[in-house]
C-alpha cells in the first residue's frame, strides 16, 4: 500500500499530502498568534519554518510528477520551484541560522 506513495514519478499523493500538511502548519503558525495561546507562542515561529519547508518539499514532488507526465507544466513551474527556493534558504537564514 506505502509503496505506491512513495512512487513520486508515477502517483501525486505524496505532493498533495506534503502540501496539506504545510497548510495545517500554517493554520498553526495563525492560531499560536491569538492571545488565548500565548503560553505557547514561543512554537509560532518553528510552525511558520516548518510549513514552509513542507510546502517546498511538496512543490518538489509534484514537480518531479509534471516532468514525467505533463512537460508543459513542468516548463511552467520550472521558475516558481527556483523562486521558493530561494524564499526556503531565506527563511532558514534568517530565522534559524
Amino acid at each position: 500500500m506505502l509503496e505506491s506513495l512513495f512512487d513520486i514519478k508515477n502517483d501525486r499523493r505524496l505532493s498533495v499530502y506534503l502540501y496539506r500538511m504545510g497548510f495545517g502548519m500554517w493554520l498553526m503558525y495563525l492560531a499560536l498568534g491569538a492571545p488565548a495561546l500565548h503560553t505557547y507562542k514561543h512554537y509560532r515561529m518553528d510552525c511558520g519554518v516548518f510549513s514552509v519547508v513542507l510546502m517546498v518539499i511538496g512543490f518538489s514532488a509534484s514537480m518531479v510528477f509534471d516532468y514525467v507526465h505533463n512537460r508543459e507544466a513542468y516548463e511552467y513551474k520550472k521558475k516558481w520551484l527556483f523562486v521558493s527556493y530561494l524564499v526556503l534558504a531565506g527563511i532558514i537564514y534568517f530565522f534559524i541560522l
